[in-house]
């Protein structure tokens, strides 16, 4: 009866080894089996964008400078009674600096007395030859009588010479004096336009304001020296209307045929992260840069800002609207790109599909153009889907086609999940488990288990008796052993 139970105990043991070995195995293999990544095909709305960074400029500016040098005395005022400085708003004529005017001023008084002295030539010119022509009057008569009597008894030779000669000096003393009111004219031309001259450089010396508009940039302060040479030095940078406002954008060579008048724009700045402005491509520059061999256009992007919030010089980063798709359907460019492996897709369709070539699994690529093909779950399977592609963001595509539906899952990937507890490196866990941890230390005498307690032995000698054991217990130290 104890020896039927022992059998039967042994019995039921080795069925228990024998079944969990087979689920082991059966649970290990599931678990090497891949797993399919799946995402709904969804529909909305899809927009295509270039992006490109830029500045925000204001529409128009003006470089207000100085043509005089001279010495800075004093800022204006601006409308509302302070001194011009940065942000003023200013209007047309407003003073916005002085510079020193002392020499400026000497130059235009000794202009001005130089214009009277020309103006008081002209006048003597013009009585000088009032009194040549009467002075040739005289002289003709002379010449005149000279003339009836002719040389005779009654009038000497000689007298009829002097009057003949003093008639032709009369002549030519009134074309000089002529032409010496033409001279004094000249003069007095000469030395007003001087002295106009000397009265706009005074002028200029009063810097006023050409626009309407806010004072951008304050260069100069009061006391510093402005020189005009062969450039003009500025002075201050006027926005003639902060209302409207452009933003300049670095567009690249391989984007801007993409680019159009009128083109829907939207971009942030980083002052004001949560706020999307909206604005309208206005031209597109012809002088392109080249930076480290890349080439971009600036794009000039007009918008409203009526609200002030855009302040110049703002760094905005834009989107340009290249395309939108409204309620269409639309997939991850993950779907489009990943590929089964042979063995995984379903009969019936390894051959007369429009799947791409067979590549490593999650490998692929951008589909062709205006092609692609979806997979998805055919029972332990997968088969494909052709579609025709659309509209792109870099992250989502449209997609239609005949057999795809909305929400309809499609695969974007596949993992591989292990059995849940299963020993690390497929090692079953009825099998024996070998330690290879540090061992206790033993006694020396080698591997055989030799004490190499017995009297006369070699420390490390095998003992003698099967297995080296160096006493009646076998292998290890002996209790009491010295």
């Amino acid at each position: 009866m104890r020896r039927a139970l022992g059998i039967l105990i042994l019995g039921v043991a080795g069925l228990a080894v024998i079944g969990g070995t087979g689920a082991w195995w059966l649970r290990a293999d599931r678990g090497n089996q891949p797993t399919f990544r799946t995402v709904p095909v969804k529909r909305g709305d899809l927009v295509a964008t270039i992006n490109a960074t830029g500045t925000v400029e204001p529409e128009e500016v003006v470089d207000v400078g100085a043509q005089v040098a001279g010495m800075v005395q004093a800022f204006g005022t601006d409308k509302n009674g302070k001194p011009v400085d940065y942000g003023s708003v200013v209007g047309v004529g407003t003073v916005l600096a002085r510079i020193d005017a002392t020499l400026y001023a000497a130059d235009v008084a000794t202009a001005k007395a130089q214009a009277q002295q020309a103006q008081a030539n002209l006048v003597s010119a013009i009585a000088n030859v009032e009194q040549m022509k009467a002075k040739l009057l005289q002289a003709q008569a002379d010449w005149e009588r000279a003339q009836r009597l002719g040389p005779s008894e009654a009038l000497a030779p000689t007298l009829y010479d002097q009057y003949r000669a003093n008639y032709e000096v009369g002549k030519a003393n009134v074309d000089v004096a002529v032409a010496a009111v033409e001279l004094a004219r000249a003069t007095l031309v000469q030395d007003q336009a001087a002295l106009a001259k000397a009265q706009e450089n005074l002028n200029y010396c009063t810097i006023t304001s050409p626009v309407e508009g806010v004072i951008v940039d304050r260069r100069v302060n009061i006391g510093q020296t402005v020189v005009s040479s062969m450039s003009t030095p500025s002075l201050f940078l006027i926005a003639k209307d902060l209302k409207r406002i452009q933003v300049w954008a670095s567009v690249n060579e391989a984007d801007v045929g993409s680019i159009h008048p009128g083109q829907a724009v939207t971009f942030t700045v980083d002052a004001f992260p949560d706020r999307v402005f909206q604005g309208r491509v206005g031209r597109i520059r012809l002088n392109a840069t080249m930076t480290q061999n890349v080439v971009t256009y600036t794009v000039e992007v007009n918008t409203d800002n009526s609200n002030g919030m855009l302040l110049p010089y703002l760094t905005a980063n834009a989107k340009f609207e290249a395309g939108r798709r409204q309620h269409v359907l639309q997939v991850p460019n993950a779907a489009l790109r990943w590929t089964p492996q042979p063995s995984q897709i379903a009969p019936g369709f390894h051959r007369g599909t429009d799947a791409p070539a067979s590549s490593p699994q999650g490998g692929g690529g951008s589909p062709p153009a205006g092609r692609g093909t979806l997979w998805v779950e055919e029972g332990t399977f997968v088969r494909p889907i052709g579609v025709t592609t659309g509209l792109t963001d870099a992250t989502q595509t449209e997609v239609s086609g005949p057999g795809l539906a909305e929400n309809q899952r499609v695969i974007v990937g596949e993992m591989t999940t292990e059995a849940a507890g299963a020993p690390a490196g497929g090692i079953s866990p009825f099998l024996p488990q070998l330690r290879f941890g540090r061992q206790r230390a033993a006694a020396p005498g080698g591997p055989g288990g030799g004490s190499g307690a017995t009297p006369g032995t070699a420390p490390g000698a095998p003992g003698p008796g099967p297995g080296g054991r160096g006493d009646s217990q076998g292998g290890g130290p002996r209790k009491g052993a010295n």
